[in-house]
């Protein structure tokens, strides 16, 4: 879809305000991303508060997590479709809808479906960021979506000691009331001060595609994140790999073929959409890999000689400067993607974060260690989030604008879903004997932490394929890349496929 065949939307207007506009997307990302480490608190406690067995409970986590990779690409194309505003709106519905079933529950079922519908929001950053493109002046743009791609990490970051706050002073319902007032507030701010915007694409929804997208992402994230409790040889989980190669496959000759479908892929395979999808699943392993390793260090007893044996509380308020550190080097990263292009910007955060994971297989053993490492990895992640949307929207029309960004948000899922089952089967194979119990043991710990240095150099090596940018790229303009150019690429990328 050109932006040619782009229509505007009725009674849309340019934003009066774009600090405000600004800042309550960025809000709205903050709260949103605040529901990765709602439950972390309370997960151990999940199946007496549920009265469900353990294995059971942690559907409450699963829920949200193949929710929210369901959402994520179907959310963006109906925002390209029926205005992003709107779905905008809708997400954050659904996110204060989950949010009071939760805060209601006293069983298994309904805290799973209130979950479920937290997930069903995950779009809101990607929403957000493509409203940006369509609202703001140019120059504003680069330090704008660099922000708030920085929510992610700035609401995960706070989440996690007001979480523990709250789960240690309060009942355990107060932390999905406090998420459901959050939520509300967001939607008001949005609803006064976002306007829509103008850009639509139109057309028919292409409901096939959705259907096959969404089985494929469930059958592929169920076998990742259950295969460690059911057995990575057993039969549910190697049919389920199975099945998701088979569906995904069968999926992309469809949407090959078809005429409007959910996920442009002759776009998607475009040298520089193709190459910052891929470095954003490395990515997304590198950062998560160090929120599975630095929480679990900083509460292992003392005793074992590597553990600190702080509380979840004094956890979560170490590993809170590391979302603030995100935000503040938005702008810095900003400006280098303005003066040297978003590739530049993108290479130089994934050396930061591979240093950080460097400087944490030396320096373990204090609290300072922790949160020195741990905020020279988020000043990484800052730089490296702040230049894909940046990459993303140099590559592709206005009018599949919110569906691109989407589907890189999709991409860092996947990566945090690998990140989260590979560091889960080297703990606990790597374990060390304490008091008769099995703990993930200091090398354990330094493996996934070089893993998660691996990673890092590998979205570098991914970033250095980029094609060179124009300052036009920037800013959100598709100038990376001619027609030409890009046609060949697609080409070239897909071969006879089509």
């Amino acid at each position: 879809m050109s932006d040619a065949l782009a229509r505007p939307a009725a009674g849309g207007s340019a934003p009066p305000r774009p600090n405000a506009v600004v800042a309550v997307l960025a809000f709205s990302g903050i709260v949103v991303s605040l529901m990765q480490t709602l439950v972390i608190p309370i997960v151990p406690e999940l199946p007496k508060y549920l009265d469900a067995s353990p294995s059971d409970a942690t559907w409450a986590v699963t829920a949200t997590l193949l929710a929210a990779a369901v959402a994520t690409p179907v959310v963006g194309r109906l925002g390209d479709m029926l205005g992003k505003r709107r779905l905008l709106l809708v997400s954050l519905v659904l996110l204060v809808s989950g949010s009071v079933v939760c805060a209601l529950s006293e069983s298994l079922v309904p805290m799973i479906v209130g979950r479920t519908l937290q997930g069903l929001a995950a779009a809101v950053v990607p929403l957000g960021i493509s409203i940006m493109r369509d609202e703001l002046p140019p120059e504003r743009l680069a330090g704008s979506t660099a922000l708030m791609s920085a929510s992610l990490g700035v609401g995960g970051a706070l989440g996690l000691p007001a979480a523990a706050l709250i789960a240690d002073n309060f009942d355990w319902h107060a932390l999905f009331w406090t998420s459901a007032a959050l939520g509300a507030v967001a939607l008001a701010l949005v609803g006064m001060i976002v306007p829509e915007s103008k850009v639509r694409t139109g057309g028919r929804f292409d409901l096939a595609g959705s259907l096959g997208l969404s089985a494929g992402l469930v059958s592929l994230l169920l076998a990742v994140s259950k295969g460690a409790d059911w057995g990575w040889t057993s039969a549910t989980t190697l049919g389920l790999f199975a099945a998701a190669v088979v569906i995904l496959l069968s999926w992309g000759a469809y949407e090959l073929r078809a005429r409007q479908p959910l996920v442009d892929l002759r776009t998607t395979a475009r040298r520089q959409v193709l190459f910052t999808n891929l470095a954003s699943i490395a990515l997304g392993f590198s950062m998560f890999a160090m929120s599975l390793v630095l929480p679990q260090l900083l509460q292992l007893p003392e005793q074992t000689g590597y553990g600190l044996g702080m509380s979840m509380l004094t956890t979560g308020l170490v590993l809170a400067p590391q979302g603030l550190v995100m935000m503040v080097v938005s702008p810095f990263s900003a400006a280098v993607t303005k003066a040297k292009g978003p590739k530049v910007t993108l290479m130089i955060g994934a050396l930061i974060v591979a240093a950080g994971y460097g400087l944490n297989i030396v320096l373990m053993s204090e609290v300072w260690h922790l949160i020195l490492a741990s905020c020279v990895i988020g000043a990484g992640v800052g730089f490296t989030y702040g230049s894909l949307p940046a990459l993303i929207m140099g590559a592709v029309p206005a009018s599949e604008t919110a569906a691109a960004n989407s589907l890189n948000a999709l991409m860092r899922s996947l990566g945090t879903s690998f990140a989260s089952a590979i560091a889960g089967v080297i703990l606990a194979q790597m374990t060390t004997g304490f008091h008769g119990r099995a703990l993930p043991s200091e090398s354990g710990f330094k493996v996934v932490m070089a893993i998660g240095a691996g990673a890092a150099l590998l979205a570098f090596a991914l970033a250095s394929f980029l094609p060179r940018q124009r300052a036009a790229a920037a800013q959100g303009a598709p100038a990376a890349a001619g027609p030409d150019e890009s046609a060949a690429e697609s080409a070239e990328a897909l071969g006879t496929a089509s």
